[in-house]
């Protein structure tokens, strides 16, 4: 199940997607979610971890249906006093989902895939409950400005304690082993600082810094690639041997109807293709 936020974690939690400075970082992240998603008015979203949602209001203002499941009752209830029945939200695990398959057009994971205990694990329950594309957006454990979270981490943040930090290499491999050969694009912001502003931010849009692997936040998208189920097909045909040249004693020029089936059973073998 991974680590559960108790209620001063979830207070820590809202004051920092809340403070002014980050305001900016929390803009740029968002934007690098829906470019890569790139969800339609109308799809279906679930945000897995969802915490506070803080960062669903830019879906919801695109009409996405957002749905949000969490841990911990404190960070549903932030939740709830902020949106409302705006959003469904449900208590549960990353690593068992209560939902169907393909039931939501996308899943997302936003500073969550890094508090779960088996991030492969919840990988394969999103990439079963969504049927377009799964995004994955972390601290880059690469970035630069990460000695700052490992400093906070020393220093006994209840934000960083508890957290499994990612590169853009590990999520490959947590994809590939459990998806194959997928369709993944990828994007990185706060590169030059983790607090951008002024020129320093207008740089963060530019998609030539953004294809660099090292910024503050990385943001990957996996588009699902459609899987069938197979099983054997039964044919019935007449037993004896066939009329038509060449062909074996059990198969016939046309299998016989259902009717014919349900009234000539001893009369007929069964041939499994």
């Amino acid at each position: 199940m991974g680590y559960v936020f108790d209620f001063n974690d979830a207070q820590v939690w809202r004051d920092w997607l809340e403070e002014p400075a980050y305001q900016a970082s929390l803009g740029l992240q968002c934007q690098t979610m829906l470019d890569l998603l790139d969800p339609k008015r109308l799809d279906s979203l679930l945000a897995i971890g969802c915490g506070t949602c803080g960062c669903l209001a830019p879906l919801l203002a695109r009409g996405i249906d957002v749905s949000g499941i969490d841990p911990s009752p404190y960070m549903l209830d932030i939740a709830r006093e902020r949106f409302g029945r705006r959003i469904e939200l449900y208590r549960g695990v990353a690593e068992d989902l209560p939902f169907d398959d393909n039931q939501f057009n996308h899943a997302v994971f936003f500073f969550s895939l890094e508090y779960v205990d088996d991030p492969d694990q919840a990988l394969a329950e999103a990439f079963r409950v969504a049927k377009d594309r799964v995004f994955i957006g972390a601290w880059n454990r690469f970035s630069p400005h990460h000695l700052r979270r490992w400093t906070a981490r020393r220093a006994g943040s209840s934000l960083f304690n508890n957290a499994r930090f990612l590169d853009l290499w590990q999520i490959r491999r947590l994809v590939g082993e459990r998806m194959g050969e997928v369709p993944l694009r990828w994007r990185s912001v706060c590169q030059l600082s983790a607090r951008p502003q002024g020129a320093t931010l207008w740089a963060e849009r530019l998609r030539l810094i953004q294809h660099c692997p090292f910024g503050d936040f990385l943001g990957v998208a996996v588009s699902l690639v459609p899987r069938y189920r197979t099983r054997p097909l039964e044919l019935t045909c007449p037993a004896g041997r066939s009329t038509v040249a060449g062909a074996g004693p059990f198969l016939s020029r046309r299998a016989p109807s259902g009717r014919e089936t349900a009234g000539q059973g001893d009369r007929h073998g069964s041939l499994s293709v």
